[in-house]
Order: C-alpha cells, then structure tokens, then sequence
C-alpha cells in the first residue's frame, strides 16, 4: 500500500491503563510515566465502519484501517500479514470429539507468524512519525519480523535474541539485514542488550508492550474472528501467553466491536497458555495476584512461551478473570505429543506454542472446565518449521 493516500484511522490518542492519563498520539512514545503499556485509543463514535462493509476489503488486517493508527498509507509495507484462516479442522474435531472446534492459523502469516502483526503497524507507525532505527529484543519471531518490515520500508532494524534460539530465526534476520546480536539468557537479556542503543543511539524500542502499536496489529485477530464467525465469537479462546500482546490486543478489540455496535456484551473465556517450565501468569492466576513475578530458570522448547516476566501480566490477568476463563500450564511431554497429534490430524506444521494449546485443551476437557460441545479456537502463533531443533529433542 503506496498510495499516500489517508487511511481515515480515527485514532485520537494515547491512554495509560493504569492512571488513566492522556499521552500525544502523534509524536513517539514508549511506557506512561508509571511504567504501564500506552493503549490507543479511537473516535468510536465516528466510526461506520460495518462488517457487510468488508465483503470486499482488502485480505489482510488493513481492512480495519479506520480503527488502525497508521495515518497515512504512504507509510504501510503491506506484505500480506492478517486475514488468516480460521479452519474447522474436521479430522481433529472427529478425533476430540468437538464438534466446534477451529484452528486460527497465524503461520501463513509473513515470516511464518502472528508478529507479523504487529510488527506492520508498530514500524510503519514508528516510520510515519519519524523513526529510522528500530531495536527488540526477541525470544526469536518478533525480530524476524521486524528486520523484514523494516527491510520493506527502508529502516534499519536492531535484534538481539538469547543464543540457543532456534537458527532459522537468526539466518532469518541476517538475510534480511537486520543487526543481529545474539546473547546468553533469555528474552529479558536480549531486552537488557538492546536498551543500550536504546540509551546511547537513540533507537526506538519496539519490544512487546513498549510501545502502542503492535497491540494494535494483534488484536485484528479478534476482529477476524467476528467476521468468520458471522458476527458470533466463540465460548472459549486457547492462546499461548508469553509477553501476551495477542490476548490482550483481543479483549480490546472485542470492547471497540461492542461499541461500533459489531457485538453483543457477551465475551469468550480466554484461556493463557503457557509451559510449566515457565508459567509466570499461571502462578499469578492461581495465586489470585494482579502482577507476576519473574519466573527463574525458564526453559521450554517453545521459544515464545520463554518469557520469564511481561510488562504486559495485569492487563493479561485482568482479561482472563474478567472473561471467565482460566491460566493453564502444560509439560514439554504434553507439548510434544500435542504437536504431533495436531499435525497428524490438521496437515498444519505447528509452532509448539500452538501445540501447547491442544495440550491444554485436553486438560480442560478432562477437569470439566471446557465442554466438548462448546465452539473452541485454539491459536497456532506460528510454523512449526521454525522450530526443527525442537522436533528432534533428545
């Protein structure tokens, strides 16, 4: 999308979850003042924009431009990111006897996964407003998507990841020129690495949450959701949760829909998926907390789940509660077998993060807290391709 022309993006400004304050919409920003995420937020009042509106729409996430905060089209790399398939999955279902379930496949995704995202909005945001030089710090998909977003719009990309992540993602990164620095640890050490030419070279930190925009991109999952479903949301959502952007971004976008008068008040149980090697909003949830600690020596083979902290984790635990849903860990074993019992029965290639959605699902069918009648979307965040490493475990 080079047109230059407006994209009609009815964003106002920015608001702190916490405190409640404003923040300028059009100038860059990172944390509120009290550390918390910045929200965008949007002229709901004014938007018309309606699902029948959109039989025709372009087949990705800019189709919700209106409710984007990219202000000029001019500034978009559109590469195809969105719009992904939300499949039936008919032989899974016959094997779990569930006869509603779907499989969000966000692999089709550019760079093989959903941070393709938030990675569109968040750089082109970052290039309108007048950022040449973007930095993350990645457990691994985040970067690939930010060095190729980047590379579309001229801008130079700054990555670092902890060293033992999967090597598609560093051959990644590097052919698409990004500045790759890989260290030791993990996502929180890749973070801390970055900050330092975050610090001294002015780069603009574009890590989860840190700033407003690749919220944004996320939560037209929930948006595409509502229109595959023909104006209905499911009863439950299955999300792998490292730093959480997708389903926080979700829950947002269900409140604007209900606004614009896309739906009812009546929300699905959103469920946080995550390893028991490192299952920081678990413990939090069960532990009736509003913040989670940081979880010590993290490890898990699905590399988007290793995250030992989000900055992210009250607005995560807050959707959860107020949804009725649940938190829930699950072994590497119940991953793994997952990850071949949904490939076995879908033809999809999952990322373990997806897989651990199944693992969790027949946890929850079996305790009772899912039904197996009930209409269920498990999330698959990414391609298992990436991942061979961990295919081959010993």
């Amino acid at each position: 999308m080079t047109t230059g022309l407006p994209t009609g993006s009815l964003l106002t400004h920015l608001e702190c979850p916490r405190t409640g304050e404003s923040y300028d919409a059009d100038s860059l920003q990172n944390l509120s003042k009290v550390g918390a995420p910045l929200l965008a937020r949007y002229d709901l009042d004014r938007c018309t924009l309606k699902r029948e509106d959109l039989r025709t729409a372009v087949g990705s996430l800019w189709r919700y431009a209106p409710l984007l905060p990219v202000r000029n089209d001019g500034n978009i790399a559109d590469l195809g990111e969105g719009w992904t398939p939300l499949l039936k999955a008919e032989r899974l279902r016959t094997h779990l006897r569930t006869p509603d379930l779907y499989v969000k496949d966000e692999s089709v995704n550019p760079t093989g996964s959903f941070k393709a995202r938030g990675m569109a909005v968040a750089v082109a945001r970052a290039r309108e407003l007048g950022a040449a030089e973007l930095a993350v710090g990645t457990a691994g998909n985040a970067g690939s998507a930010l060095a190729a977003y980047a590379a579309a719009l001229g801008l130079k990309a700054h990555v670092a990841m902890p060293d033992d992540t999967p090597k598609a993602f560093s051959a990644e990164c590097q052919a698409l020129g990004a500045d790759l620095a890989l260290v030791k640890g993990l996502i929180t050490d890749a973070n801390a690495h970055v900050q330092i030419g975050i610090r001294e070279k002015g780069w603009f930190d574009v890590a989860t949450l840190r700033e407003p925009y690749r919220l944004e991109g996320k939560k037209t999952m929930g948006y595409e959701l509502v229109e595959q479903l023909d104006g209905e949301l499911p009863d439950v959502i299955l999300y792998p949760t490292g730093g959480g952007t997708g389903l926080i971004g979700m829950w947002k976008a269900f409140d604007e829909m209900e606004r614009i008068g896309w739906i009812g008040s009546r929300r699905p149980r959103m469920v946080s998926v995550q390893s028991t090697g490192c299952a920081p909003i678990v413990r939090a949830f069960e532990n009736g907390e509003d913040h989670a600690e940081m979880w010590q020596n993290a490890a898990t083979s699905a590399s988007g789940l290793r995250v030992p902290r989000a900055i992210g984790d009250f607005l995560i635990l807050d959707a959860v509660r107020k949804s009725g849903g649940t938190a829930i860990g699950v072994t590497e074993d119940q991953i793994h077998a997952a990850w071949g019992e949904i490939a076995s029965h879908t033809g999809l290639m999952v990322a373990p993060e997806g897989a651990a959605t199944l693992a969790a699902l027949h946890e929850l069918i079996r305790t009772g807290a899912v039904g197996r009648d009930e209409r269920i979307v498990l999330f698959n965040t990414g391609s298992g391709l990436k991942y061979i490493e961990a295919w081959f475990r010993e």
